[in-house]
């Protein structure tokens, strides 16, 4: 169940507001399963280890972002701009990431089992010891080619 407080502070600017907060408060667990943040401005936000689990996160911008060790297990991020965010080790199981830009990420050990990556943009991105399932890679683009 998704933290009210952790919501509504994530809301306010996330420059200030929520990554002071989070640089203030390292062990809190944050619980974001749930959430609607569609369309968010979220750039450069520290989500690092949160669970985002089953939120909806479509079409949010994610530039730059910490979501290193993050569980978006059946999160939606169709069409998220997630360009140079930090994905390594996160749980993407089920994850719709369909026409996402993943330009320059890090998805290093990251779980992309079922995920949905048709249409995304994987250029540049670090998929190191990812593992990912080939039957969702439809029209993905790694380099600048289709796989």
């Amino acid at each position: 169940m998704a933290n009210q407080q952790q919501l509504d502070l994530l809301k306010q600017e996330v420059a200030t507001a929520w990554n002071m907060w989070r640089e203030e408060h390292p062990g809190t667990a944050i619980e974001l399963n749930g959430v609607d943040l569609s369309e968010a401005n979220l750039g450069e936000v520290n989500l690092a280890g949160a669970d985002l689990s089953f939120a909806n996160l479509s079409r949010a911008d994610l530039n730059n972002a910490n979501l290193s060790k993050a569980r978006l297990v059946r999160a939606d991020l169709s069409g998220a701009n997630l360009a140079g965010a930090d994905l390594s080790a996160a749980d993407l199981r089920e994850a719709n990431l369909r026409e996402a830009n993943l330009r320059d990420a890090d998805l290093a050990g990251a779980d992309l089992s079922k995920a949905d990556l048709r249409e995304a943009r994987l250029y540049w991105a670090l998929l190191e010891g990812a593992l990912i399932t080939p039957e969702k890679l439809s029209q993905t683009r790694v380099g600048g080619d289709s796989l």
